[in-house]
């Protein structure tokens, strides 16, 4: 709500709730500064709603022109999200970037602050940007497959970045940088890049607010901004819910059955590659 941002909340139904989840509401409407409207279907707030009520600074609207009047005259911050048509919701996003989520690398966070220059991409090539209808549909997609911050900011991250998991694991809330628009990872010992910054495309900043947001709200700034390393999992089911994939193995080279998602597919090809070269031709491993 905070990073949207969302300014208004409407609770339909309000006459059921209870004292507790009231109370919750009102604690949401603190945090965030939302408009928070509760729409009670009876001709009389319920004993639980007026008692939660009164700790909270609140109007009574009993009729209809003039709750109609509160409503649609307020301004929406915002546009909603564009939704993708019915044929197109439920196809795969396949997604180069994405080929490196579980990749093997091991980089570790930075223990000391660490401001680094914007990646020079030495090592490996840039991950392809998301063409704007491409970035529209992913950003869509990651809002209805879960409400949580840091599992979609993983996901998000990923694709501009081409990381792996273990490296996004490295970011800390103060790698967030708002006001360059960009996201610090770690890996002191050059695994892969090395520590560098990456830009944050415009349609990822979102995911990338709310999980400083969460992150500071539930544990500080020494806690991961993004998936941890046991996360692996949840973040899998997260792409998959919302139908992003890698590249895919051809039918004859698949392990899994058909319709699963073989994410470990290049780093396989990788090791079959390097485990079929000469001994002497292969290149020296950390």
């Amino acid at each position: 709500m905070t990073a949207l941002p969302v300014t208004r909340l409407t609770v339909l139904r309000a006459h059921r709730l209870t004292t507790h989840r009231t109370m919750r509401l009102l604690e949401l409407r603190a945090l965030t500064g939302i408009h928070l409207t509760l729409v009670c279907h009876r001709p009389r707030l319920p004993a639980a709603l007026y008692q939660a009520l009164q700790t909270a600074d609140y109007s009574l609207t009993i009729d209809l022109d003039a709750a109609r009047r509160h409503y649609y005259g307020m301004s929406i911050a915002e546009p909603p999200l564009a939704d993708e048509s019915a044929g197109t919701a439920g196809r795969w996003l396949t997604l180069p970037a994405l080929e490196r989520l579980i990749s093997y690398d091991s980089p570790r966070p930075c223990a000391d602050p660490c401001t680094p220059p914007l990646i020079a991409w030495r090592h490996r090539p840039p991950p392809a940007p998301l063409t704007e209808h491409t970035a529209q549909r992913v950003a869509h997609r990651l809002h209805a497959a879960t409400a949580h911050p840091r599992l979609a900011a993983a996901v998000a991250a990923a694709l501009f970045t081409g990381a792996s998991l273990q490296q996004l694991a490295t970011a800390r809330p103060r790698d967030y940088d708002t006001a360059a628009a960009t996201l610090a990872l770690h890996d002191r010992a050059r695994y892969t890049d090395g520590c560098a910054a990456h830009p944050v495309p415009p349609w990822a900043g979102v995911f990338l607010r709310a999980a400083v947001c969460f992150t500071r709200l539930v544990s500080g700034d020494d806690q991961e901004l993004l998936a941890a390393q046991g996360d692996r999992a949840h973040l899998l089911r997260v792409a998959e819910m919302a139908r992003l994939r890698p590249p895919q193995p051809p039918a004859a080279r698949r392990q899994g059955p058909v319709g699963r998602v073989e994410w470990d597919w290049r780093e396989r090809q990788e090791a079959e590659q390097y485990e079929a070269m000469p001994a002497s031709r292969r290149p020296s491993r950390r």
